[in-house]
């Protein structure tokens, strides 16, 4: 993809923060000591009033949030996933989830990407994790423009909110100008009738690469890009199903509990089809570059055009 522009999602997150907080006096923004990183620091360069630094004190961070929507602010809640959906779940699902209060997650650091830091910071079970929550919204963006986009789609929905971001630069190929985002639907992004495949976040530029080099080999894939894993757009899945046969998930996520599991749910109740999911299996990851990592574990537009391939024969 030369000569593609590529941003991470969690910079777009930071400085989407920063431009809003201008259109919504009542944003404000909690992090756990790690606003260089999770870009949050933008915001509290320029409204230093409205960013609160709660220390390495992730659950504390989220009671403290949940108290600030109480009183009819909209506060985010900032750090990375395996903080955001791990150290503090029993607070996002008590004080957050159960009164349904309109608190933001904003979780940076997602996935194998997170790459030299490690298995114990590659958080592969955040969506599985926040799916389990009643009510919880989960949106997982796929490039600056997306993220942008999801960023105000959140502070304009009325409850908790997971948004998902990642640490590697990511290709934009969304236009600024035409983007729509509509929370819970998905989007067509190439038509197909032999497959489909249905990626969500980083994945979604992979997705679209396979879909190329299969159309040079004659296959007619489809890809769909489901940027809100809950509520998940069942429309758009079901005709898929219905109209190619054939169904290939592509997420940087435990392929237990994500974006492929969501996807079986719907389609084992309404258009049961043949369905394979390309993901993390049922291991943890380890320490190395970012990009090296994604392709060992088959995490690239190669190994998803092979599994399309072998899938429909």
């Amino acid at each position: 993809m030369a000569g593609v522009i590529k941003k991470a999602t969690r910079e777009s997150y930071g400085e989407a923060l920063a431009e809003l907080g201008e259109k919504y006096d009542n944003l404000y923004v909690f992090d756990a000591d790690l606003a260089a990183a999770t870009k949050t620091g933008v915001f509290k360069k320029k409204f230093p009033e409205r960013f609160f630094d709660c220390g390495i004190a992730e659950a504390d961070m989220m009671g403290v949030a949940a108290g600030m929507a109480a009183t009819g602010k909209i506060p985010f809640a900032s750090t990375f996933a395996m903080f955001a959906a791990g150290r503090a779940y029993e607070i996002v699902r008590n004080s957050i989830g159960y009164p349904h209060l309109n608190v933001k997650i904003g979780a940076t650091h997602a996935g194998i990407s997170v790459g030299e830091d490690g298995a114990t910071h590659q958080c592969n079970e955040d969506i599985a994790l926040m799916r389990t929550i009643p009510g919880m919204t989960i949106i997982n963006p796929a490039d600056d423009v997306e993220a942008r986009a999801a960023v105000e789609a959140a502070i304009l929905h009325d409850g908790p909110v997971y948004l998902r971001f990642g640490r590697l630069a990511a290709p934009i190929f969304n236009d600024k100008d035409t983007y729509k985002f509509e929370l819970g639907k998905g989007i067509e992004l190439v038509s197909g009738s032999d497959v489909t495949i249905i990626a969500t976040g980083l994945m979604v530029s992979e997705a679209l690469e396979a879909a190329k080099a299969l159309g040079s080999e004659g296959i007619s894939a489809r890809v769909i890009n489901i940027h809100t894993i809950k509520p998940i757009d069942k429309d758009i899945i079901v005709k898929a199903a219905k109209e190619t046969g054939k169904i290939v998930t592509v997420e940087e996520h435990s392929v237990i509990g994500g974006l492929g599991s969501a996807v079986c749910d719907v389609l084992s109740e309404l258009c049961p089809v043949p369905v394979k999911k390309i993901g993390v299996n049922d291991e943890f990851g380890h320490s190395g570059p970012a990009v090296d990592l994604l392709k060992e574990f088959g995490l690239c537009s190669d190994n998803i055009t092979k599994t399309v391939k072998e899938f429909i024969k």
